[in-house]
């Protein structure tokens, strides 16, 4: 399905040191804030006190939040649980206090709002389960981008690979950078939504990528940023479809669905938004940098003219 057709090829690889260059600026201010100022870690990672409560009737998660945020918690995670009455509540550590004095006095702030809320469960969780998370959480996305690399590789050809993990890892500390600066809360959700980031971006590129095969076998006769810039125009339609879709929903969870689905909305914007960028003016220049040519995508096969068919000369390629 396409909206719109544009008939003249946009000369997208005439700008595409400009646009590297970019794309550069801002990797190198992600990872300037990401070492000055470090990622603002939730309770998963750093530890915490974690309390189940129950309400007789369905909780307001607002009024919860509210009411535990005023007792010198900002950065609090409030969130149902198996059902309506059920909330989840992770308080950060805190110096000097421990987990019973942190649980007693929210409990008591919570009462006092609602007197029949019950305690279900309180219990402390450590900072060594936060280091198992991010060493899980670093396993998951390795194993991601090394994935990724050995299909495009070969589904297309190891330059296609390099450049397409060079763009999502650009995506990736982009958002982290951007997390960094802002002091943003850095969740379980946030890396989930940084994977999901990953696998959407290299959507992108694949779909570009194959795009690029398709041309070096129809246009015999342009070069190679001539191929890519027709392969990108020609995407151009189905780009602004999927985005814009897929866009729309983030964004009805960034405003609708609540704190709990804030910074993971947040997180997939910005990939979203840096993903088309880095599919179109990151991934497919760096592959043009790399080198690549008709030969490298489209194989060539010998066939015998007539005469003596062990004369090695006699063969023609096509």
């Amino acid at each position: 399905m396409e909206f719109f057709r544009i008939k003249k090829d946009i000369p997208f690889m005439k700008h595409a040191l400009i646009f590297n260059a970019i794309s550069f600026i801002t990797f190198a201010l992600a990872v300037f804030f990401l070492l000055t100022r470090g990622l603002h870690l939730s309770v998963e990672f750093t530890g915490g006190t974690v309390m189940e409560v129950a309400y007789s009737q369905p909780a307001e998660l607002s009024k919860v939040r509210e009411t535990v945020s005023a007792l010198g918690y900002p950065d609090v995670q409030v969130q149902t649980f198996g059902s309506a009455r059920d909330v989840m509540i992770r308080l950060p550590v805190q110096k000097g206090v421990t987990s019973a004095q942190q649980s007693e006095g929210v409990l008591k702030a919570l009462k006092a709002a609602d007197a029949e809320v019950t305690l279900r469960r309180t219990e402390f969780v450590g900072p060594q389960v936060g280091e198992e998370l991010v060493h899980g959480g670093l396993m998951a996305l390795g194993m991601v981008v090394v994935g990724i690399m050995i299909y495009l590789a070969f589904r297309f050809e190891w330059k296609f690979g390099v450049a397409a993990i060079i763009a999502n890892l650009h995506d990736v500390v982009i958002i982290l950078g951007f997390f960094a600066f802002f002091q943003w809360e850095f969740s379980l959700s946030v890396l989930a939504a940084v994977l999901a980031v990953l696998g959407y971006s290299v959507n992108e590129s694949v779909v570009i990528f194959d795009r690029i095969r398709e041309a070096f076998r129809k246009y015999r006769k342009m070069t190679t940023h001539e191929v890519i810039d027709h392969a990108i125009t020609s995407t151009m339609s189905r780009t602004i479809i999927t985005h814009a879709s897929t866009e729309a929903m983030v964004l009805s969870m960034f405003f609708f669905g609540g704190p709990s689905l804030h910074y993971f909305a947040l997180a997939l914007t910005i990939g979203i938004l840096f993903g088309i960028y880095s599919s179109v003016f990151v991934a497919a220049a760096i592959a043009m940098w790399l080198g690549v040519k008709r030969e490298d995508l489209i194989k060539t096969t010998t066939t015998k003219k007539d005469g003596d068919p062990n004369d090695p000369n006699a063969g023609a390629t096509v």
